[in-house]
């Protein structure tokens, strides 16, 4: 495969990076990310993977855009409405770059569509407002092998860590089970800062494309970033494996998981 000149026009300023170059731009243009969610954290994710020329991009939201979205959900405007946030969202992506070969699927994402959904794709986004789906997200990459940016987001703060299955520890190893229903806040019981979602998930794309590119030795694994926007805070928090973890843990019995009780 080779870049077009207006292609190489498009993402001049990105092949010059000596960490991406051409060959990089290819793999970009060969790879494939489905972001879960098109709302905060999915807006800017999908945004900049499209900019930086990833080759599909699929979007996965059941929902419509409503007033309170406009806030933090720049994928859609005004004018959006009332209508399907996948529908708006590719019109939006496909001004942004017609190269790009937006697949949207207009369906929560469930126990009973997860993987089909997730299989075909390179690099999971997970950009959903719900516990459920995050650990969902969580269980499915890890059975399927696929890496996964995962990321929270509530007021003025903000987390992400990057899911490498197997190598690295997962979602389940830094929180074992859902909070139970109340018991933590979300963005529509606390609120959320709308630039702290574009924080987020611009880290999020950025790990995707470190992914793609070769810098997988570079990648959020194994620690969690925090950010807290108000007092402009950033720190990594060590995550490491756990050998009994239900998702990525070695299965009981086997010598792994004998050895890890030893």
């Amino acid at each position: 495969m080779r870049l077009s000149p207006e292609q190489v026009e498009r993402y001049s300023r990105q092949i010059m990076i000596p960490d991406v170059g051409g060959g990089g731009q290819i793999r970009l243009r060969q790879a494939s990310v489905l972001v879960v969610g098109a709302g905060g954290l999915g807006s800017p994710a999908a945004f900049y993977l499209a900019a930086a020329g990833i080759g599909r991009l699929g979007i996965v939201d059941g929902d419509t855009v409503d007033l309170s979205n406009l806030q933090r959900q720049i994928l859609h405007t005004t004018a959006d409405r009332g209508h399907r946030k996948v529908e708006s969202a590719r019109s939006r992506l496909a001004e942004l770059n017609a190269e790009v070969d937006v697949a949207v699927h207009d369906v929560r994402l469930t126990d009973e569509n997860a993987a089909e959904l997730m299989e075909p794709y390179d690099f999971i986004i997970d950009g959903s407002d719900n516990f459920d789906t995050k650990f969902l997200v969580n269980d499915v990459a890890v059975s399927l092998g696929k890496p996964f940016s995962h990321a929270g987001i509530v007021r003025l703060q903000g987390q992400t860590m990057t899911v490498v299955p197997p190598e690295s520890a997962c979602y389940r190893c830094l929180f074992e089970e859902p909070p139970a229903p109340g018991e933590v806040l979300g963005c529509q019981q606390a609120g959320i800062l709308g630039a702290v979602a574009g924080t987020i998930g611009s880290i999020q794309a950025t790990e995707a494309i470190k992914y793609i590119v070769g810098l997988e030795e570079h990648l959020l694994v194994n620690r969690l970033l925090t950010y807290d926007a108000k007092t402009m805070e950033i720190r990594n928090v060590p995550v490491p494996p756990n050998p009994r973890c239900k998702a990525c843990g070695a299965p009981a019995g086997s010598p792994a998981s004998q050895r890890s009780h030893a």
